[in-house]
């Protein structure tokens, strides 16, 4: 007969403790809401790719390594795919934000974060703004620069005139609120109005605010053609004077005669951060920018909100036209009425696509710089149209591109098909790069370009768990074909979605899955220290 000792309650208790503690601990490290296997791996480092699986609980990445025998509610085969963090955009227009809140044509490129507020324009009360758009939901990740032309405009208007002490003082005090409401720094547009009416010092003052909060500075340089070595000089001194690190955003020489100035330019560069200033470029891959149609016009003449009586004087008009005919010339307009195509007509839907050359013959006009000029004045006198214009040269884009320094930012406006004829980089900036860039004329290796889009933009805006893949950091990660991808988003055709991107996963939800777009909103709104 078999005899068994009786178990003591208590050791009972804590056996049946150790089986369920046991049990607890090994269903938490082998199940996940979201496993990718099989991948190649790229860190966002410039580290080479390694095969290996990732494992994601909630909104974070909580295992890097074999997970072949883990559960998961959603399993990714990844194989002959690169996995890479999600994309960083260090320069977005969102003003349509609000209309298009899931962001669809920046999420399909691969983008997870975004930084908006460039060129000197930001939204304000910015501390307000930030607000409703958390209440609404996002579809990527956001965060936002404060624009100095925003807050010169609401405290001086489009005057042509220093600030009086009292107005730099509120500016200041401006750029102080929003930098304590999340802002990561200040951009300026001092090609634009009313940037273009500051002097330096008035810009030192103000980016000395977001210093002292660790922000960044971000320019639109004064100027990009003919002035273009005296604005990256300028960008530099006032990293200098402000000891503020400063990105050359939407880096570019644009004008015929300015093609190869990138030489000199990174030239520039290389010099100050030898003397310990921190500059950095964006860059968007193509050979047009893209602005509205008073970029051509002399900021003078578009001072205040004069400018129909002033082009309804003849001497000032003929001065005013003079002005248009050079830019032309020499710099936006590229020498050529066909380089300068629209985007946005509102009050003319038929010319949108069209160039100025073809506006010039449905007008019964000879397509000369002359007739040009006045079509421009026009354009401006019926509202302005939003304009491509096609006067950058290839080489300066891969050799800015090549730069150690340089990030990626589309320079892109939300868009959605069927309204207007946007940049194609609306659509395709990320696919470009490694598609076109990396794959077919192998300007950069895949390493590198994935480190420009992710590892290297986090560090510009000082943010740690984002940009890289690594255990504990958030799950926004871009899985893409490298023999596939590619942007199809053309110049006549902009409104097609890249091919290659495969899965976008934004704070560890899918919001491209199999190529197919998920339309939720997963993304948060992001506030520098806080």
């Amino acid at each position: 007969m078999l005899y068994f000792k009786p178990i003591n309650p208590l050791s009972m208790k804590k056996l049946l403790l150790i089986i369920c503690l046991i049990g607890f601990f090994s269903c938490t490290e082998e199940s996940y809401d979201i496993i990718i296997l099989n991948g190649t791996v790229f860190d966002g480092t410039g580290s080479d790719g390694q095969q290996t699986d990732i494992g994601i609980i909630g909104d974070r990445i909580t295992k890097i390594g074999d997970l072949s025998k883990a559960n998961a509610k959603i399993t990714i085969d990844a194989s002959g795919k690169a996995v890479s963090p999600g994309f960083i955009d260090m320069h977005t227009h969102l003003e349509p934000i609000m209309e298009m809140p899931e962001a669809e044509s920046l999420v399909r490129q691969g983008a997870t974060l975004a930084l908006g507020g460039p060129d000197g324009s930001s939204p304000w009360p910015f501390g307000e703004y930030l607000d409703s758009l958390e209440r609404k939901g996002v579809g990527p990740n956001l965060a936002y620069l404060v624009g100095h032309n925003t807050i010169r405009r609401t405290v001086m208007g489009n005057e042509d005139r220093a600030p009086s002490s009292q107005e730099l003082d509120t500016m200041k005090f401006y750029v102080q609120k929003a930098m304590d409401e999340g802002a990561y720094g200040i951009s300026t547009g001092l090609k634009y109005l009313p940037g273009t009416f500051a002097k330096r010092d008035e810009v030192v003052e103000l980016s000395k605010i977001a210093s002292e909060q660790g922000g960044i500075y971000t320019s639109h340089l004064r100027e990009e053609g003919l002035g273009l070595i005296d604005a990256v000089k300028e960008a530099i001194l006032i990293s200098k004077e402000a000891n503020i690190p400063v990105v050359l955003t939407h880096h570019k020489a644009i004008g015929v005669k300015m093609w190869g100035a990138s030489s000199q330019t990174l030239a520039l560069v290389d010099s100050a951060r030898n003397a310990g200033l921190d500059i950095m470029m964006d860059q968007y891959p193509y050979t047009a920018s893209h602005t509205g149609i008073s970029v051509l016009i002399p900021s003078w003449a578009l001072e205040g909100t004069e400018f129909a009586e002033r082009v309804s004087n003849p001497s000032l008009r003929d001065s005013i036209k003079a002005g248009i005919v050079f830019n032309i010339l020499n710099d936006r307009g590229g020498s050529d009425l066909r380089r300068i195509q629209f985007s946005r007509v509102s009050w003319k839907k038929e010319l949108e696509g069209k160039t100025l050359h073809d506006w010039a013959i449905l007008e019964g006009l000879e397509p000369t710089v002359e007739n040009g000029a006045d079509l421009v004045i026009q354009a401006q006198l019926n509202g302005g149209t939003g304009t491509i214009y096609h006067a950058i040269d290839a080489g300066d884009v891969a050799n800015i591109m090549k730069h150690p320094m340089t990030m990626t930012g589309s320079d892109g406006r939300l868009s959605r098909p069927g309204e207007g004829h946007p940049h194609p980089r609306a659509y395709g900036t990320f696919p470009r790069v490694l598609g076109y860039y990396v794959r077919q004329e192998k300007v950069l290796d895949l390493p590198t370009a994935i480190h420009k889009m992710t590892g290297l933009s986090a560090q510009r805006l000082g943010i740690s768990d984002r940009g890289i893949i690594k255990e504990g950091s958030y799950a926004d990660i871009t899985i893409f074909d490298p023999e596939t991808i590619i942007d199809q988003s053309t110049f006549t055709d902009p409104h097609q979605y890249p091919l290659g991107i495969d899965y976008v996963i934004i704070n560890g939800k899918l919001a491209v899955e199999k190529g197919e777009f998920k339309n939720i909103r997963p993304g948060k709104i992001l506030r520098k220290n806080q």
